[in-house]
């Protein structure tokens, strides 16, 4: 079956290898960045490709534990992966943004209280601060109970910077709604299992 073998695969591929595989766009980006293929604004293109990919990167963390629930396709193991690197690409785009963009401090904190969908963003970056200082296996066996319910900071996340991509987006764009749609389905999925450990 389809399933079994995608499930062999998954077992035998390293999480380090979607670690190197997933950073390659960074250094090809930056390469882009510097001899001009990303257009005439490459800092504005670069800071979108970077939390484009980290959007992804989310969204494919929602999807895992829904694979398994309903098509038996077991990706657990790569997670957390999803979600450091999630977390590797937000702090790029932040970093990008601030350092590259905007180039100073003053307008970097007058941005974030100004501009909503930035607030947003960064309401966004900060709760993953958290879920990426904890997806190791010590911080596991550490929280317990508390780690499963930390990492429940994933679903507003997820929200967030789907909103943070709407918002941002100039005029009326079909892709960030898609993104925004795929996270509110993938949580909707989960709403009933929410309810039952809650009533229980």
């Amino acid at each position: 079956m389809l399933v079994d073998r995608i499930n062999q695969v998954a077992r035998k591929v390293p999480t380090w290898a979607v670690y190197i595989v997933y950073l390659i766009p960074v250094p090809v980006l930056l390469y882009m960045a510097q001899t001009g293929g990303l257009g005439r604004e490459p800092i504005n293109a670069l800071e979108r490709e970077l939390g484009e990919i980290a959007l992804q990167l989310v969204i494919i963390g929602l999807c895992i534990s829904p694979l398994r629930r309903f098509f038996g396709v077991n990706l657990i193991k790569f997670r957390r992966t999803a979600g450091v690197l999630a977390f590797t690409y937000v702090a790029l785009h932040m970093l990008v943004w601030a350092v590259l963009d905007v180039q100073s401090i003053d307008r970097v904190v007058a941005d974030i209280i100004k501009r909503p969908y930035i607030t947003i963003g960064m309401a966004a970056f900060i709760l993953m601060v958290p879920l990426a200082l904890t997806s190791n296996n010590r911080s596991v066996r550490w929280l317990g109970a508390v780690w499963r319910r930390l990492h429940l900071l994933t679903y507003p996340v997820a929200i967030l910077s789907g909103v943070h991509f709407v918002w941002l987006s100039k005029g009326f764009q079909l892709e960030p709604l898609v993104y925004l749609t795929v996270i509110l389905a993938l949580l909707a999925l989960r709403v009933p299992t929410l309810v039952r450990k809650v009533a229980a």
